[in-house]
């Protein structure tokens, strides 16, 4: 969501993830983001992503800690407490770090131009405080909680479905922007994709053509609370026209499909959506071109033994 205001996000994944990463976050903030740490005017809410970290919301900013100094002197807190942050990634003109004592250092100095009582374990405010270049920016402060980790255990697990974290990802890389927007997974499976979309807001719709999965996918979802349809039935059976498609073709890893049951759910997904999110272990570049849809981004999401890709497509 772009705004007039400005937000500082740092971010970290593991080697494996990189490219995950790099696709989910050009997904959300709409072209390449530097480093570890970056400031955009798009607000993130940080619950969505299992790589973003920290979130500030910047209230200052100015070319020297002086300055941020003298601006936060106007905070009024009254009784509450407060606690500052100076984020790990900050990093100086030239891209040097700031050394662990000096943020501390840092923190507790611009505390002093604070009217309000310090309280670094229970604070009623957490402020942070970030470094870019020959700016700093400060505001309030937000650390993700990972509420993806909460739908680890499900009634209903199947060994080659998407991660949980992997799904959330995807569902970020499909539908940047959720309001408004029209989802359909018809290749759902136990419903990976289904609950981490609808743990987002995200309005979705499943199907599978495996009655076992689809009972699985409904179980699942009621066990977290939500509600969506899931129908019975192949892809060519999908009635009705939606903004995304997310479609996972591995889910059939264990399963003979043929190449002519590939491109018609390659097809028949370009037929009921207008952006097509393709995940697969197999090539299949010469398919989406023969029925029409190009490739706008990609990138993979690996695993232990075997990679999948990602392809974004309309």
């Amino acid at each position: 969501m772009e705004t007039t205001e400005s937000y500082v996000y740092t971010y970290t994944y593991s080697r494996e993830e990189e490219s995950l990463c790099m696709l989910e976050l050009r997904s959300l903030f709409g072209g390449e983001v530097p480093g570890h740490l970056f400031k955009s005017n798009r607000n993130i809410s940080i619950g969505r992503s299992p790589f973003i970290r920290e979130k500030i919301d910047v209230l200052y900013e100015g070319k020297s800690l002086e300055e941020i100094k003298e601006q936060i002197q106007s905070i009024k807190l009254g009784e509450d407490t407060f606690k500052i942050i100076c984020v790990k990634q900050s990093l100086l003109t030239g891209g040097k770090p700031i050394e662990y004592e000096k943020r501390r250092n840092i923190e507790y100095d611009l505390g002093h131009s604070i009217d309000a009582e310090a309280d670094v374990r229970q604070p009623d405010h957490t402020y942070g405080l970030a470094a870019i270049g020959d700016r700093w920016y400060f505001g309030t402060y937000e650390r993700s909680e990972a509420m993806w980790l909460k739908h680890l255990k499900k009634p209903r697990q199947y060994s080659t479905a998407l991660s949980t974290r992997v799904a959330r990802a995807l569902v970020n890389i499909a539908v940047p922007d959720p309001e408004g927007v029209s989802v359909i997974d018809p290749c759902c499976g136990i419903g990976n994709v289904l609950v981490e979309a609808l743990s987002m807001g995200v309005q979705i719709t499943g199907r599978d053509i495996n009655p076992l999965a689809v009972t699985g996918a409904r179980e699942n979802i009621a066990h977290f609370g939500f509600e969506a349809d899931v129908n019975i039935g192949p892809i060519e059976e999908a009635a009705g026209y939606y903004d995304v498609a997310i479609i996972d073709l591995p889910y059939n890893l264990y399963t003979h499909i043929t190449v002519e049951e590939q491109i018609s759910i390659i097809k028949n997904a370009k037929r009921i959506a207008d952006k097509c999110v393709f995940v697969t272990i197999d090539p299949i570049d010469h398919y989406l071109k023969e029925a029409g849809l190009e490739i706008e981004d990609r990138g993979l999401a690996v695993k232990s033994r075997f990679s999948r890709e990602i392809l974004v497509c309309r």
